[in-house]
Formats: structure tokens, C-alpha cells, sequence
């Protein structure tokens, strides 16, 4: 698979880049022709049992507080005598149990694979909403089944007015821009930070297609623990040439420096940077996701299957990607690292092109042992598997 050249319903991935990613929302009608629903409304509410699947449930008026929140996995009850009045049901990662739903990510690596997050589905009875909100991340919001009526617009940010009562981060006095009414294949982009409100006009289900936004203390937590990991920190500040201070309470400027010294130089290395960022940006949200493979294979094992005509895909949930170091390519996949030299660079592009790569070219790499052994670390560790 190359880089999506257009979107869904046609426009030019650069056209969108340019003019709409991170700036204004965008209303794709028929994005997805005829588009049916991979997974219907009682499996969900299957799903919405499962330890490991997070999902939610939002009530609009629940005891006389408004927008109330109950955390998954529930009973089965709970979704024969569902609450009263107006609620919504929440999974997330959605494409990490659905594997038709994980093939609709392909129609949006326009964007590069680490920014991708995942897709959550909503489903609502009639009425149903999760109230007017914003979100720090970009999102495509899909139609699956039903109509879903959507008012948006207007910048947001952490000082909007806020409803009192309610564990959620519902906006209080706000105006929309737009309106629009959704049907089946019909899709929004909204940038961060946009104000939306969508309300079930009958039984409903949106899929959406969420991307990473981390934090700068996401950043800067992640990358000092990785370095804390990866150099020696052991030694200990010195200061042999103190001199005596006039002040005792004074920190001199020449402990500043120091203190600076040592951040720049760990800060100035560009290929641990790339490698922290490669594992930071492919590692798994839980570790329910990736899971190993039982019972283990051998490389005989992998052969066999790669030469009887297997064909292998990325777990859904697993995260691949890849960046060059010099002579070197460094390979990321669910948070663990690869250096591959030589002829086995070209492994790292083949497999992070597309969830299910060219197999042909991934049998004549397999010919290399090494290559052979690194995609039976890959299977077994669980980040991808036989169709």
C-alpha cells in the first residue's frame, strides 16, 4: 500500500492537509458509499462486558445530576433494562477487537502511523449524546448506522465556561457555528480544541477515528525516564573549585551552568532522541492488546506457514514504524526496537507500509535467517498473525 493520495470521497490528501488538518472542520457527505455498520448495537454492548475492552456509559440527567458517567465492563442487566432518558454507549478501541473495523485505519495513513490512535464507537438511542464538548486531538466522525444531528464550531479552550455536577468536561453557554445532519457513509473532520454536540436522531452508531496528541509532559516524562534507562546517571554532581559564597543562600550562577551543562549535552544527541520517540510513539495503550502467541512458534514453524501461503497482518492493536539512523534503520513496533543493517533495512518500510504487507517480498526477505528469526519474534510476541 502507498500513502492515501485522496481521502474518503475524493478530495486530495494534500488539499485537506493544507486547508483543513488542524484548522477548520470539514463535511465529507457519502465518504463512505453504501457504508454499512461492521458491528452491530448488541455487540457492543457484548463488548461492553469484557474485562479488557474500556468502554462507558453517559446519562444526560441521572438523580437529578446532570451528565453522569459509569465506567465499563457491565453486566449484561445492565443492557436489558438500559437507564432511563437519554445515554449513550462508549468503546473504545474498537479496532483492537474488530479486525473490519482496524481495515478502515488504511484509508487514513495520509497521516503518519504514529499519529494515528485508534477508533472509538458510540452508540445512542434516540435523544442520546455525550453533550457539547471539545477535544484536544484531530477526529474523523463516521456514520455507521442511523442519524446522527451534529452542531459545531468555535474555538475552545481549558478556561470555557464549564457545567457544574458532572465528572465530565461538558461546555456550559456555548453557541455552535454549523449544523448538520449525518446519515450512513457520511463522515466530519473536526480540528482540536472545536466545540461539538452530536444528538441521536434514531438508534445510532458513529465510528471515531481519533489521533494522538501527547502532551509536553507527556514528552518530557517519557523521553527523562528513557534517558535515565539508556545512560549512565549514576554520578554525582561535584563542585571542586567552590568558592565561598557571599550569601549561603545564594544558588550561583556557575551551579546553573552546570545543572545546564549536563541538559544540553543528554538533550544534544539526536539518535537517542529517535530512538526514544520510536518506542514512546508505538507502545501499546494496555497490555491487553498485544498478547503472545500460544503456543509459541519456532522459525521452522513460520517458514512452513510463509511457504504453504500464509499471509500475515498486524494485530490490530500494535503499532509499527521506523526511522533512519545513518547507516543504520531503526524498527519500532509496540515499544520494542530493532536495529536493522544491510540488506534487512528494507524489511522496516515493507512492514510499516500497510497492516497486511506484500507477502511475496516478505517471503524472499524471510530467505535471510535473520530476517526469518526477527519475524518470528514479531509473531510471537503477538504484533502480527496469520489471517
Amino acid at each position: 500500500m502507498t500513502v492515501p493520495r485522496q481521502l474518503p470521497g475524493g478530495l486530495s490528501a494534500e488539499t485537506f492537509l493544507r486547508e483543513y488538518w488542524q484548522k477548520k472542520p470539514l463535511v465529507i457527505r457519502q465518504a463512505f458509499p453504501g457504508f454499512q455498520s461492521p458491528i452491530t448495537a448488541d455487540e457492543l454492548a457484548g463488548l461492553a462486558c469484557e474485562e479488557a475492552v474500556e468502554s462507558r456509559i453517559v446519562v444526560e440527567e441521572e438523580n437529578g445530576h446532570p451528565w453522569q458517567l459509569h465506567n465499563g465492563p457491565f453486566s449484561t442487566d445492565r443492557f436489558t433494562a438500559p437507564p432511563a432518558g437519554n445515554w449513550t454507549l462508549l468503546v473504545q478501541g474498537l479496532d483492537h477487537w474488530v479486525p473490519e473495523v482496524a481495515d478502515l485505519l488504511d484509508h487514513f495513513r495520509f497521516v503518519p502511523n504514529w499519529q494515528l490512535d485508534d477508533i472509538m464507537a458510540s452508540y445512542a438511542p434516540p435523544g442520546g449524546s455525550v453533550g457539547p464538548h471539545f477535544d484536544q486531538y484531530d477526529v474523523f466522525l463516521l456514520q455507521a448506522q442511523g442519524h446522527r444531528r451534529w452542531k459545531f464550531g468555535g474555538q475552545c479552550s481549558e478556561q470555557s465556561p464549564r457545567v457544574d455536577g458532572t465528572p465530565l468536561r461538558i461546555l456550559d453557554d456555548w453557541e455552535p457555528e454549523e449544523e448538520v445532519l449525518l446519515e450512513p457513509g457520511d463522515m466530519l473532520y473536526l480540528p482540536p480544541a472545536i466545540g461539538h454536540h452530536g444528538v441521536a436522531e434514531d438508534h445510532c452508531i458513529t465510528l471515531s477515528v481519533g489521533f494522538r496528541a501527547p502532551t509536553v509532559d507527556d514528552v518530557l516524562t517519557s523521553f527523562t525516564d528513557f534517558l535515565c534507562s539508556e545512560t549512565d546517571v549514576s554520578a554525582h554532581l561535584r563542585d571542586p573549585d567552590l568558592k565561598l559564597p557571599t550569601n549561603p543562600g545564594a544558588i550561583g550562577k556557575e551551579v546553573l551552568q552546570q545543572l545546564e551543562s549536563i541538559l544540553r549535552e543528554r538533550l544534544a544527541d539526536p539518535r537517542q532522541l529517535a530512538l526514544w520517540f520510536g518506542q514512546f510513539s508505538t507502545s501499546p495503550k494496555n497490555s491487553d492488546i498485544v498478547v503472545p502467541a500460544e503456543p509459541p512458534a519456532s522459525t521452522e514453524d513460520l517458514l512452513e506457514a510463509l511457504s504453504d501461503g500464509g499471509s500475515l497482518r498486524w494485530n490490530e492493536g500494535s503499532r509499527f514504524a521506523y526511522t533512519e539512523l545513518g547507516e543504520q534503520t531503526a524498527f519500532f513496533v509496540d515499544g520494542e526496537r530493532y536495529l536493522l543493517n544491510g540488506d534487512a533495512r528494507s524489511l522496516a518500510p515493507l512492514l510499516c507500509s500497510d497492516s497486511r504487507p506484500d507477502m511475496a517480498e516478505l517471503r524472499r526477505q524471510c530467505e535471510d535467517p535473520a530476517l526469518a528469526e526477527l519475524m518470528t519474534v514479531l509473531y510471537n510476541q503477538g504484533s502480527v498473525y496469520f489471517e
